[in-house]
């Protein structure tokens, strides 16, 4: 707008400023309050997130292993004789006693044998009895010189081959008996009954592979599982004393997690660890016995032996603060000015719902309890502490 430098038109000018500036300079007064105002409500305050102290205590952890089971004493039942399968005495998983039969085989055949021993011991006995005869007809004759000493050698020759057919009449008669016997099978041992591949009227023999049962006594179980090479030296290394053998009595009760995931309720202990590492798995095996009294554990069940350890001190965090990210763990670790920080730990083990921590975090330092899913790194949150002891005791 431009006036022309007549003095009527500049005081017109100078009345239009004078209405105009006023204005101006509410207006922009009215807008950087609103903007100001406008800015203050957008910044919330921090939120108020639940933290603790990461702590020492002490600790059990515990490590599974997995493990095959089998009887105290298992017994293959073999047949020594051959022949049909005459009876069947037990089932298939029955309790038997020691001496108990179980199978039967015909033994016609073995009592013939037996019956013609017999016959042959009789007749063997004849004819030693004829040998005597002879032997004491002679004898008199020779002292008398009526017949030669060689008639008496010859007589008595006779007499001693009499002799040892009676012995080996004898051993027939016997070997028999033995078959005869051995056609009754019988229960070397107490224990349980396993599967039975055989059925009546089946021949048997002696030179099969498969057995016709086999017989577990399991009032005491073995237990077998085996340790990684570092892991056993971790192990060896825990235990006090200059031999194994010295470790082993220290070792304290080790516990078996059945199959569905339930502790057996009897206590084992560890008896034995092989002499050699398997150089093909790298591993080594160890045994340990567990009693059986209900009869629960059979030959075949499967499961996990399970060893602990306790730790006197151990640096731990709930496994609720943390979380899981490509296969690696993280806290949020509240530093200055209660920003977050994402920090990955290294987890040395487990004990109740808490992680035992190697690396990653010192004691006393602050970390978020939980919630972590809607937190981000850098954030400023208010730290709301909460009791450390009973957070610890709860987990």
């Amino acid at each position: 707008m431009s006036f022309p430098p007549t003095p009527k038109n500049q005081k017109r000018y100078l009345l239009l400023l004078s209405l105009l500036f006023p204005a101006a300079l509410l207006s922009s007064c009215g807008s950087k309050g609103a903007n100001e105002q406008a800015a203050g409500a957008g910044a919330p305050p921090p939120a108020e997130i639940p933290v603790i102290s990461v702590m020492e205590q002490p600790a059990v952890t515990f490590t599974d292993y997995s493990a095959s089971i089998e009887g105290k004493v298992n017994v293959d039942i073999r047949p020594q004789v051959d022949g049909y399968l005459d009876k069947i005495f037990v089932d298939e998983g029955a309790h038997v006693q020691a001496g108990q039969p179980l199978f039967k085989i015909n033994d016609r055949v073995y009592q013939e044998q037996l019956n013609t021993a017999n016959a042959s011991m009789e007749s063997a006995k004849a004819k030693l009895r004829t040998a005597q005869i002879e032997v004491d007809k002679i004898t008199p004759l020779v002292k008398n010189k009526v017949v030669s000493e060689v008639q008496l050698s010859t007589a008595q020759a006779n007499f001693s081959e009499a002799q040892a057919a009676v012995s080996q009449a004898k051993s027939s008669i016997a070997s028999a008996k033995i078959n005869i016997g051995f056609s009754l099978i019988k229960a070397p041992i107490s224990g349980f009954i396993g599967k039975i591949p055989k059925r009546v009227g089946n021949l048997i023999s002696k030179g099969e592979a498969e057995p016709m049962t086999t017989l577990s006594d399991t009032r005491e179980v073995y237990t077998y599982f085996a340790m990684s090479e570092p892991a056993f030296l971790h192990f060896n290394a825990q235990i006090p004393g200059s031999s194994m053998a010295e470790k082993l009595k220290k070792l304290p009760p080790v516990s078996l997690i059945l199959a569905d995931g339930t502790t057996y309720p009897q206590k084992g202990k560890i008896q034995i660890v092989d002499g050699q590492f398997d150089k093909n798995t790298g591993s080594i095996s160890l045994r340990a016995v567990f009693p059986n009294p209900q009869g629960l554990l059979r030959s075949g069940n499967t499961g996990k032996v399970r060893l602990e350890e306790n730790h006197a001190q151990a640096l731990m965090v709930p496994k609720a603060s943390t979380m899981d990210v490509q296969d690696k763990i993280f806290v949020y670790f509240v530093g200055p000015g209660n920003k977050l920080q994402r920090r990955a730990i290294t987890v040395s083990g487990k004990s109740g719902n808490n992680y035992l921590i190697s690396d990653g975090l010192k004691k006393g330092e602050t970390i978020v309890f939980s919630g972590l899913d809607g937190l981000a790194e850098e954030a400023v949150i208010k730290p709301k502490p909460l009791n450390t002891d009973s957070v610890y005791r709860a987990q």
